[in-house]
């Protein structure tokens, strides 16, 4: 039975509220534990993310379901707020998409993205993108929606398409409606290409809305505040995080390689980190097990 600190529910009142539900990308435990500690009420994992720091590879169908959920289940464990995880495409069938959405919810995620797109998927800001029959997808939701339903949960279904880049806006649109009508909770036109495309998509729906701002990727990169305007539910910046991580590495390695120390680079103290991963609630913890 569903209660109001399950993270569905919790994860359905912010989408509930009257401000943009704020989401940052986060790929690892320690990454979801800096995005709490900013202030944020939920985070988000990209396939794109997970794929890149836990195998580094592009975001190309290469992520398996079993490494998505474990990565995520260790992040849900170190979060007190609720996650939403990308889960591509349900990695088969209805079937399949069963047991990816039953494992989310038994590892603590709060929602899920199931995505359109014909296996092996690809990154939604990448070309030659291509999609499955509506109808098949909108099974997968149904597949979903089935799992949420049996288990009276609060699992939150974002239905997503790709089909802007393939088949145009209109397409879109058309499966945003089939997919919303199978059981999604929030539609998620991914890729559009303009301002206008994006207020399109807001006045299309009468059901919450979700944006997704990649940098440097199709779709004009704006500010929550402005997505908010338009009317958006939920907007996500997925690899804002990542992005940053990889060139504060990049910088640091660069300046132990050539000057033999990373001194002059700018990064956290022995004893901030040491704070930011509660090393001494452990040590608390440890001495009281020695004192016995």
């Amino acid at each position: 039975m569903a209660t109001d600190d399950e993270p569905g529910q919790r994860l359905r009142a912010q989408i509930k509220a009257s401000e943009i539900a704020v989401m940052p990308g986060v790929y690892d435990a320690l990454s979801a534990s800096l995005a709490e500690r900013a202030g944020f009420d939920t985070v988000f994992t990209s396939g794109f993310s997970i794929s890149a720091t836990q195998l580094g590879r592009p975001d190309l169908g290469l992520l398996t379901m079993s490494e998505n959920l474990d990565q995520a289940r260790s992040i849900v464990k170190r979060l007190s707020v609720p996650l939403v995880a990308d889960l591509d495409t349900g990695y088969g069938n209805a079937l399949n998409v069963r047991r990816t959405v039953a494992g989310a919810m038994d590892a603590g995620i709060a929602g899920g993205i199931l995505e359109d797109q014909q296996w092996p998927k690809r990154c939604g800001h990448m070309e030659e993108k291509a999609v499955v029959d509506a109808d098949e997808h909108a099974s997968r939701i149904r597949a979903a929606a089935d799992v949420r339903d049996e288990r009276n949960a609060e699992f939150v279904i974002i239905g997503r398409t790709d089909a802007r880049e393939p088949h145009g806006l209109d397409e879109a649109l058309r499966r945003g409606h089939i997919y919303r009508d199978a059981g999604a909770d929030v539609v998620f036109v991914e890729a559009p290409q303009s301002r206008a495309e994006l207020e399109a998509i807001v006045d299309e729906f009468d059901a919450p809305t979700f944006a997704n701002m990649i940098e440097g990727g199709q779709t004009p990169y704006l500010p929550a505040s402005e997505l908010g305007a338009i009317g958006f539910d939920i907007v996500v910046y997925p690899l804002s995080g990542v992005f940053a991580a990889t060139r504060a590495l990049q910088e640091t390695f660069s300046a132990l390689a050539s000057e033999g120390t990373a001194a002059g680079v700018g990064a956290v103290e022995f004893d901030e980190f040491e704070d930011i991963i509660d090393a001494e609630a452990h040590r608390k913890r440890e001495r009281r097990y020695a004192d016995q």
